[in-house]
Parts: structure tokens; C-alpha cells; sequence
């Protein structure tokens, strides 16, 4: 099984090995170059896909700062979603960060799902339900965890985005100021 099929099985559930084929024939290769946009804020976003390698910033930019949302790793799926399934403007920029390979469904190929795989509304009912609680689990983090107990429970979980992806980034996506990022930091490596 390859990566983006047991990742298919860990998003959406319990998923036949001729449906799981059926959908993973779907996604199609593609490649960024670092500095290269997946999709910028305002546009319409059609595609869905899993990062196979490489890092991808999703971000917005305010008057004051940039916000970033989540650094996609490998394993993870990226998308706007709100974008992608209601056609609603990107409120999202999404970057490479490095040289990205991952494979992509787009919106065209993720609507004939529904005729190609019987359980589909299923499927795609647990795959939504997947991401609302990643999302819900990090708003938990955000409203439970001190500050130090963030950083440490995030470092613990993604060691190697620490020597990968500018530290501004993961303060920001922490919820912490850069000086408050630096800061914890000495003490942990104390």
C-alpha cells in the first residue's frame, strides 16, 4: 500500500481496497518549486492534495502581520477547504516552503467521486469529520495549554520543522510573538 493509500484509509475511514484504488487512481502527481504558490488568498481553490515530501506554509497576510495557520508536512492533506468544497474565495495563501512532490485531486475529479464509489457520502463524511477535529484539537491546544506547554508538546511532535522552516512561521502558528517563541526556546534547550 503507498503512502497516500494508508493516509486515504487514516482520513476517510474504512475504505474497500476497490473503492481505496478507485480514489488514490484519481490524485495525480505534481510538483513546487520553493517559493512556488499552491493558491493564493481570493482565488478559487480546485484541488486537494497530499503532500508527499516537502513543506507547504498556509498563511494570510493582515495590515499588521502575517498569520500562519498550519505548515503542511508529509502525510498531510492541503486545501482550502471552504474554498474547495462550497467555491467560496480562498481566505488562505498557501507556499512552498521547499521543493514540494505530492499528489493532487482536483475538483472536477473529487465531484465524480460520488458515481465512481458507492460509499462516498460516507467516505467523504468521515474525511470532513478528520479535518474538523484536527482543527478542534488545535484550538483546545490554543485555549488549555500555556505558551511553554505549546512549544513543547508541538516540538516533541515535529522535531524536523525546527532546522526546516523559518522559526517566525512556527511562533506564529504556536500563537506566540517571535520574542515569546525565542524566549521559551532558550529555556527548553537549557
Amino acid at each position: 500500500m503507498t503512502e497516500l493509500e494508508t493516509s486515504i484509509r487514516s482520513y476517510f475511514g474504512a475504505v474497500d481496497s476497490r473503492d481505496l484504488e478507485t480514489i488514490a487512481s484519481l490524485f495525480r502527481p505534481e510538483t513546487l518549486k520553493k517559493g512556488d504558490y499552491f493558491l493564493k488568498s481570493g482565488k478559487n481553490c480546485d484541488k486537494l492534495s497530499f503532500v508527499q515530501s516537502g513543506f507547504l506554509r498556509i498563511f494570510v497576510e493582515t495590515e499588521k502581520k502575517d498569520v500562519t495557520q498550519w505548515i503542511s508536512t508529509k502525510g498531510y492533506f492541503t486545501t482550502d477547504l471552504a474554498g474547495y468544497v462550497f467555491g467560496d474565495p480562498a481566505r488562505w495563501t498557501i507556499q512552498a516552503l521547499t521543493d514540494v512532490e505530492m499528489y493532487t485531486l482536483h475538483k472536477s475529479d473529487y465531484q465524480t467521486m460520488e458515481t465512481l464509489v458507492p460509499d462516498w457520502p460516507i467516505l467523504e463524511k468521515m474525511f470532513i469529520v478528520r479535518c474538523f477535529v484536527l482543527m478542534e484539537n488545535r484550538i483546545f491546544s490554543h485555549l488549555s495549554m500555556t505558551a511553554e506547554e505549546r512549544y513543547a508538546y508541538f516540538f516533541e511532535n515535529n522535531k524536523e520543522l525546527f532546522n526546516q522552516v523559518p522559526l517566525q512561521y512556527i511562533a506564529s502558528m504556536l500563537g506566540m510573538t517571535p520574542e515569546t517563541f525565542s524566549r521559551i526556546r532558550k529555556k527548553q534547550l537549557l
